[in-house]
C-alpha cells in the first residue's frame, strides 16, 4: 500500500488513450534546488566584492542577474520535456557554473562577461537538446555520421587558416570573432559512437581474450575500433601536442569497453597501448616531454616552465583548511588561472573545505549519471549514459589531479567551472542527455517493465 501511495503521488494516470493527470515532485525538488544554488551564487558574489574592495555596496549586476535567471529556463523544458528526470543534474551544474562564474569576475570581469554568454547559450543548447532529443535510442541510427563528425572535429585544428596554435598546444579553429575548443564537441560525438558499436559487439568483445586470439581468427576485426580510438589519442598528442584530451577519449572508451564487457584483456591492453604511446610522444614530442618533466620536479624549474604549477601549490598551500576568503587572496599571480587553474584559486581562497564542497558536487553529478546508467531502458542508453558519465567524471579527475600534482597536467578545463566557452556548451548538452536518459528509465520504473540492465544485474 506504501509503495502504491508514492507511485499515485508522483503519477496518476489514466487509461491508455484517457487524458493523464500529473504531480511533478522531481521538479519540485530541481526548483528547490536551483535556488540554493542561485542563492549560494549570490553570496559568494558579494562576498567576493567586498573582498576586494573592503567595502562593497549591494548592486544589481546584470552579468550576475543573468547567471542567476538562466537555469530557470532550462528547469522549464524540464518541467516539460523531461518530468520524471533526476533533480539533481541541473542545479548542481548551475552551483558550479555560479561558483566559477564568481571566482572568474573575481579575477578577470571580461573574461566572467563571456562566461555568461557562453552559459546562455550552454542553458540553450541543453533545452534545444531535451526538445530534440525525445528518444535517447533514436541517436543510434546516427552511428556512422557521428563518428565521420567526431573525427572531422577532432583534425579541425590542423586545417591551415582556421586552426590556432596556443600554448603549444594546436587545439583551437578560428572563425571570425569566435575561438573554441572542437575537441569538447568531439568527445560526445565519439562517446554516442562507442556506445552504438559496443551495443551491436558486446558479446563478440565478451570472448575476446590473449589466449583464445587464433581460434577467433577473423573477428580480429572486431580490435578495429580499439585501434582506432588509439589512433585518435595518438594524433592528439602527436599532431595536437594534447595529452589531456587524448588520455580522455581513450580511457572512455576503454573503461566503456569494460563496462560492455566485463573483460578485462580490453582494459589490459588499452593501458599498455597508451602507456607505449605516450611514452614515445614524451621522447620525440618537447611540449608532451615538458609536462611530463614539470610533474616530477616543478620546484627545479620553478622561474621558468614550473612557474605555474609551483605557484598553484602555494595557493593551495595558503588556503589551509578554510581558505584566505572570497577576493582576499592573490590566485591572479598563477598564469592562465581562471582556465586551467581555477581549483588553486578556488583553494586558496575557500580553503579545504570550499574544494571538497565543489569535489562533492561532481561526485553528485557523477552519482547520478551512472544511476541513469543502471536505470535506463535499453543496453544503448545505459552505455551512453555510462559513457557520457565518464567522459564528465575522468575529465574533472584529470584536471584537479594535475593541479595537486597526481598526473601530469592535461590542458583540460574543470566542467562549468573553470572559463571557456567550448566545455561550458558542451557539457549543458551533456547533462541533458543524462536527464533525458534519465526520465526514460524512471518512467519505465513506474509504468512498465524491469529495465534489461536491471534484470540483467538481478540475474
Amino acid at each position: 500500500m506504501v509503495g502504491k501511495t508514492q507511485v499515485e503521488e508522483r503519477h496518476t494516470r489514466a487509461p491508455s488513450g484517457a487524458k493523464t493527470k500529473v504531480t511533478l515532485p522531481k521538479r519540485r525538488t530541481e526548483l528547490g534546488l536551483l535556488i540554493l544554488a542561485n542563492l549560494a551564487t549570490v553570496v559568494a558574489f558579494f562576498l567576493a566584492k567586498y573582498g576586494l574592495n573592503q567595502s562593497y555596496v549591494p548592486t544589481v549586476d546584470p552579468y550576475l542577474v543573468a547567471v542567476v535567471l538562466v537555469p530557470y529556463f532550462g528547469h522549464l523544458a524540464s518541467r516539460i520535456s523531461a518530468p520524471d528526470a533526476d533533480p539533481v543534474f541541473l542545479p548542481v551544474a548551475t552551483l558550479l557554473n555560479g561558483i566559477g562564474f564568481v571566482m572568474i569576475e573575481r579575477l578577470d570581469p571580461t573574461e566572467a562577461h563571456l562566461q555568461v554568454l557562453w552559459t546562455t547559450l550552454g542553458v540553450g543548447l541543453y533545452i534545444l537538446t531535451l526538445v530534440v532529443v525525445k528518444n535517447s535510442d533514436n541517436l543510434d541510427r546516427f552511428r556512422y555520421i557521428l563518428v565521420i563528425l567526431g573525427i572531422g572535429l577532432v583534425l579541425s585544428p590542423l586545417v591551415p587558416g582556421i586552426g590556432e596554435n596556443i600554448n603549444g598546444e594546436r587545439l583551437w579553429i578560428h572563425l571570425g570573432p569566435l575561438s573554441f575548443q572542437p575537441v569538447e564537441a568531439a568527445k560526445l560525438l565519439l562517446a554516442l559512437f562507442f556506445a552504438s558499436y559496443l551495443t551491436e559487439k558486446s558479446d563478440l568483445l565478451k570472448r575476446m581474450s590473449l589466449r583464445n586470439l587464433r581460434a577467433i581468427g577473423p573477428s580480429l576485426r572486431s580490435f578495429g575500433p580499439l585501434g582506432a580510438a588509439w589512433a585518435i589519442a595518438m594524433m592528439l598528442m602527436a599532431a595536437e601536442r594534447d595529452v589531456g584530451f587524448a588520455l580522455l577519449i581513450f580511457a572512455t572508451f576503454i573503461v566503456t569497453v569494460w563496462l560492455a564487457t566485463a573483460n578485462k584483456t580490453f582494459l589490459l591492453l588499452g593501458s599498455v597501448l597508451f602507456v607505449i604511446g605516450a611514452f614515445v610522444a614524451s621522447k620525440l614530442f618537447a611540449q608532451v616531454n615538458e609536462r611530463f618533466t614539470i610533474w616530477i620536479d616543478p620546484w627545479k624549474y620553478a622561474q621558468g616552465i614550473g612557474y605555474q604549477i609551483v605557484q598553484a601549490q602555494y595557493a593551495l598551500g595558503t588556503g589551509g583548511y578554510s581558505g584566505t576568503g572570497l577576493g582576499q587572496g592573490h590566485p591572479s599571480v598563477i598564469p592562465v588561472v581562471t582556465s586551467d587553474f581555477i581549483f588553486a584559486a578556488i583553494g586558496e581562497e575557500l580553503g579545504l573545505l570550499g574544494t571538497t564542497a565543489i569535489l562533492f558536487a561532481f561526485l553528485i553529478i557523477v552519482g547520478a549519471g551512472l544511476r541513469a546508467a543502471m536505470r535506463a531502458r535499453s543496453q544503448f542508453s545505459s552505455l551512453v549514459a555510462a559513457s557520457f558519465t565518464l567522459t564528465f567524471g575522468l575529465q574533472t579527475f584529470f584536471i584537479i589531479s594535475g593541479v595537486v600534482r597526481i598526473l601530469p597536467l592535461t590542458g583540460v578545463t574543470l566542467p562549468f567551472v573553470a572559463y571557456g566557452g567550448s566545455s561550458l556548451v558542451a557539457n549543458y548538452v551533456l547533462i541533458a542527455v543524462l536527464a533525458r536518459i534519465s526520465h526514460e528509465g524512471n518512467e519505465v520504473l513506474l509504468f512498465g517493465p524491469q529495465p534489461p540492465i536491471q534484470k540483467q544485474l538481478a540475474t
